[in-house]
């Protein structure tokens, strides 16, 4: 199986590398860090049936579309590249909030305008979106992220029922705290906090059963789903108080 993996440097991104490799997988690494990719090939390339490196900007966008295309065909991508801003209580600027959103959402269209008509050809592919459990309910500090987020699950679920017909599989994974980049600059204590190997372990787990939405851990997952049961004014206290 040929799968891209995008943010693929460091994290989750470098984990699904660790852990699809194998003789039967090509592997395609895509991230901005060309000496952390380097790093992961020469950990990585002796248990794999091939393994590219793809140094790209995926805010750049014309670029990252002519690499892409150079790729060829593929037959799972995990759109794991993400940023955050923190929990800042400051309000972020307009340029912080496009360059997320250009991360978080943009890119993985700019991606998918490419793969999408390689996948039709085939009649097969599968595509992996790494979400948040931050899409189900926003914090106030960090409305940039939940939001982008969201904006990801609609987007994916469009996809979903778009191309379905052509034996197109769209996976959308929601998870929790992660050890991670994003997670390292949180100074607050993370609720059902995963190290990295395991929360990577049970994505995996549910991309091979084509699972459409997998969120977890579940009791975080029951939490929000509880609160956002709550009437509008009890769950308003509930977060001032929180936050």
């Amino acid at each position: 199986m040929k799968i891209l993996i995008t943010g693929a440097s460091s994290g989750i991104g470098a984990e699904f590398a660790r852990q699809y490799a194998s003789l039967d997988n090509e592997l395609v690494l895509l991230a901005r860090r060309e000496q952390k990719l380097l790093l992961l090939k020469d950990e990585l390339q002796t248990r794999c049936k091939s393994i590219v490196i793809v140094v790209a900007d995926v805010t750049d966008f014309t670029p990252l579309q002519e690499k892409i295309e150079g790729i060829g065909e593929v037959d799972m991508v995990v759109l794991n590249a993400g940023i955050s801003l923190g929990h800042a209580k400051k309000l972020p600027t307009i340029d912080e909030f496009k360059n997320l959103y250009d991360v978080n959402v943009l890119s993985n269209h700019a991606i998918l305008e490419v793969l999408l008509p390689k996948f039709q050809k085939q009649k097969s592919g599968k595509i992996v979106f790494i979400s948040s459990l931050a899409s189900l309910f926003s914090m106030p500090s960090s409305k940039v992220y939940s939001s982008s987020k969201r904006a990801l699950n609609a987007y994916a679920e469009g996809i979903r029922y778009k191309y379905n017909k052509f034996g197109i599989k769209v996976i959308t994974i929601l998870p929790g705290f992660i050890k991670s980049e994003l997670t390292d600059k949180n100074e607050f204590n993370m609720p059902f906090f995963l190290q990295t190997h395991e929360a990577v372990e049970r994505m995996i787990k549910a991309i091979k059963r084509d699972k459409r939405v997998y969120a977890f851990p579940f009791r975080f997952y029951l939490i929000i789903r509880l609160l956002n049961l709550l009437p509008n004014f009890l769950r308003e206290k509930i977060i001032n108080y929180i936050n």
